[in-house]
């Protein structure tokens, strides 16, 4: 596969991680609004952030196969800039709906959905992490490896729904749930940081994220 493939493949990547973190935004919020699980909720808005992100991902695989040499773009800093923020703002919602849980008693009706929507979504990051791995290891981008390695991210917050969802609807442990919900607050104060950090930086080459 000679480079315009392979930027055409990852260019794909970027748009299916656009478009599956759009469908899974909807149907996580839709169906943890309906079940009252705050940890699949925060899930879903933390989808919705990934997709401004995945713009400006999309944006950079763009730039690098046109003009490998061309800086980082104003549009790419904006989205890393609104994305960090998202991040924040999303962690101090979801902090706050956790202590309002907590005072109030809240329980799920059920977690069976961010079982069976956590164990999709592990399979989908699994690959797209190998693939974009793969296609930036043949392109010898280091960008392109870097959201390969951010993408674990969604990873790791998709065991973190999948291990809590499983707590509850096993046990009824009553804070299974909110013990969730606190995990993907860490992992969205992380994420929100990277991404403040990229945009100062005015750079996509680096990602910490698969050292957490």
């Amino acid at each position: 596969m000679n480079n315009k493939k392979l930027f055409r493949f990852a260019f794909y990547l970027a748009i299916l991680t656009i478009v599956y973190n759009l469908v899974e935004g909807i149907v996580s919020m839709v169906l943890g609004y309906s079940d009252e699980t705050l940890a699949l909720f925060g899930f879903g808005t933390d989808s919705f952030i990934e997709v401004i992100s995945g713009i400006g991902i999309m944006m950079m695989v763009v730039r690098i196969w046109r003009n490998p040499g061309k800086p980082i773009t104003r549009f790419e800093v904006t989205a890393l800039r609104i994305t960090g923020i998202g991040f924040y703002l999303l962690s101090a919602g979801l902090a706050a709906g956790i202590i309002i849980n907590l005072i109030q008693g809240y329980k799920p009706e059920s977690t069976f959905w961010g079982i069976v929507i956590a164990s999709v979504s592990i399979v989908s990051m699994l690959w797209l992490v190998w693939a974009k791995k793969r296609v930036g290891k043949k392109l010898n981008s280091e960008p392109i490896i870097a959201d390969a390695n951010c993408t674990l991210v969604c990873l790791y917050m998709s065991v973190v729904l999948l291990i809590s969802s499983l707590i509850y609807e096993l046990t009824g442990f009553a804070y299974a749930d909110a013990i969730g919900t606190a995990g993907l607050i860490w992992f969205s104060v992380k994420e929100g940081m990277e991404a403040m950090e990229k945009a100062k930086k005015r750079s996509y080459s680096e990602c910490n994220c698969s050292h957490i």
